[in-house]
Parts: C-alpha cells; structure tokens; sequence
C-alpha cells in the first residue's frame, strides 16, 4: 500500500501541477526513503504518526545531512500526507504541524546599477570584422533582456525566434513546469532585439526556429556559452569576472526593481515564481527602503529628536 500511495501523488504531482521528471525523482526519492525508514521499524505510511516522522529527521540531522535537505524530505513527506488526507486515505496529516529548521536562504550577491550600466556600456560597442560585429550585436542582446527582463538564463537561450516578431513590448516566456507569463520589455532591449533579429533574418535563407541559434547550427545557444560571453565582457568593463553571471543579472534586475519602487507580488510574477517565499529573498532590499522611508519622513525620525 505505502509503494502505491507514492506512485500516485507523483502521478497527482505530475498531473496537476505538471511537475518536471527531476521534480518527480527527488520526490520519489526523499519518499522510498521515508518508506524504508518505516519498513525497518515495523511501520508504513498509513500508520506513521508525528512522532515517527520527527524521529525519522532526527535520524537525518544525527546522520550530518545539511539542513536544506532535510526540509526538502519534510516538504516531500508534508506534501505526501496533505494528499493522502485529501484522498481519504488518512483522517489525519501527521505532518501538518511540523515545522522545518531550515536556515534562512543567503541572499544572492549583487552587482549594483553602475556596474550594470557599465556592463551593458561594453556591450554597446560592438567592433572589429564582420563576425566579430555579428558576435557583440548577439551578445549586446543576451545582455540587455537579461537585465531588461529577469529571464533565467535557460528560458532566454530557447526563446523562440517567432516570439519576438513585430517589435514586441511584452514576451512570452515558458517557465518551470510549463508555466508561461508575460515579461514587458524596455525601449533599450527592444531596440536591442529589432537590431539582432535584423541581422538573423539576412539573407534570405531560412532562419532557424531560435532567436539565438547554436554557432554549429543546431539547437540553440547554450547557458555555458552565455556564462563565458559575459565573463569575458565584464572583463572588457572592468568587473571582476567573478561577480558577473546570468543568474546574477537576474537578481539585479530583482533587487534593482525593489529598490526603485517595485512590490514584491510583481516581481514575483516578473521572475516566474510559483512561491512568494522565493521571491521573498530580496526583502532585504524592502527592509532598507522602508528605513529610509521612515527617516525621512517620520517627523520623530530625525537626529537629535524624541
């Protein structure tokens, strides 16, 4: 019974909330071990109560693994018993009032808006042969509809070249687990992508289905290729290499955002989030601003009163 409860909550997982195959896997993975767990100590899943999944964890942390993992196969086994409560299966969800330790996530290091500025300076200015020319006006594209819409860097390199037609305003983007959303696009990153489309439609032959196809002429351009074009531009800026990365111009666009202005419930649909706790990462930037906020405007705030 226990083996059968797993395959069909992955199936409900896959089915409903269409969960990718690494999704699937992990689950199925934290699940079996959970499982097995029981089997060892004469239980199962429809028996199990607080007290043997807590001891279970316990087990886990006394075993050294790290704090994210366990709250993983605590999310895996909360998930499992909601639905099996769900079901019928169970008049209970044991797990329910278990909370995970899991540390607060890092916030992700940021390069700041001059910095930006001079990455984005440096891919402005194309130069040198022909192909050279071709090269810095794809990667002066790459650049500003990372910074310009947050993309993951996976989700840029397969947008198709037909989603980009007619000088759009807003892009339709495919996210994690299939989800789409809609990402509006800047004067700069447009005139960037009607420069780079132009060029890819020269010629007269037929264009491919990407908006940035492979160099052998398969596929599309790889998130590696992306990775050490933009180590070698911020280089060409004067930024230390190290702190220039898509997935880092995706938390500039995110904090940049806030810092101006932005809520955290948009930029949470800008990023493709399922979870406003992900997004809740950037709320550091938040907790800066309303400090200013109440600095500058608060009529107690100000040195040397109260």
């Amino acid at each position: 019974m226990s083996a059968a409860w797993i395959e069909a909550f992955l199936e409900a997982l896959a089915a409903e909330r269409g969960a990718r195959a690494n999704t699937l896997a992990a689950y199925g993975r934290d699940l079996t071990d959970f499982r097995a767990h029981l089997t060892l100590r004469g239980s199962d899943l429809a028996e199990a109560d607080r007290d043997a999944i807590e001891g279970y964890l316990a087990g886990l942390e006394a075993a050294g693994l790290a704090p994210s993992t366990r709250a993983r196969r605590l999310a895996s086994i909360r998930g499992l018993y909601r639905f099996a409560w769900s079901e019928g299966w169970r008049a209970d969800n044991p797990a329910a009032r278990i909370r995970s330790r899991r540390p607060p996530r890092p916030v992700p290091g940021v390069l700041d808006e001059a910095a930006v500025m001079r990455l984005l300076e440096a891919a402005r200015c194309p130069a040198g042969s022909a192909a050279a020319q071709l090269r810095a006006l794809r990667l002066r594209c790459i650049v500003e509809l990372l910074y310009a819409t947050g993309l993951r860097v996976s989700e840029l390199v397969s947008l198709p070249l037909a989603a980009t037609a007619g000088d759009p305003r807003m892009l339709l983007v495919r996210g994690k687990g299939g989800r789409d959303r809609m990402v509006p696009l800047g004067a700069e990153a447009r005139a960037a992508l009607a420069e780079w489309r132009a060029v890819r439609l020269a010629g007269g032959a037929s264009p491919g289905p990407w908006l940035f196809p492979a160099n052998g002429g398969r596929g599309h351009f790889s998130r590696i290729a992306v990775w050490q074009q933009l180590k070698r531009l911020a280089a060409q800026a004067g930024i230390d290499p190290a702190e220039v990365t898509p997935h880092g111009l995706r938390h500039a666009f995110a904090t940049h955002m806030l810092a101006n202005g932005a809520d955290l419930r948009s930029i949470q649909a800008l990023l493709g989030h399922a979870d406003l706790s992900t997004t809740e990462i950037y709320t550091h930037v938040l907790d800066a601003r309303l400090k200013a906020l109440v600095f500058e405007h608060h009529p107690l705030a100000a040195p040397g009163t109260g």
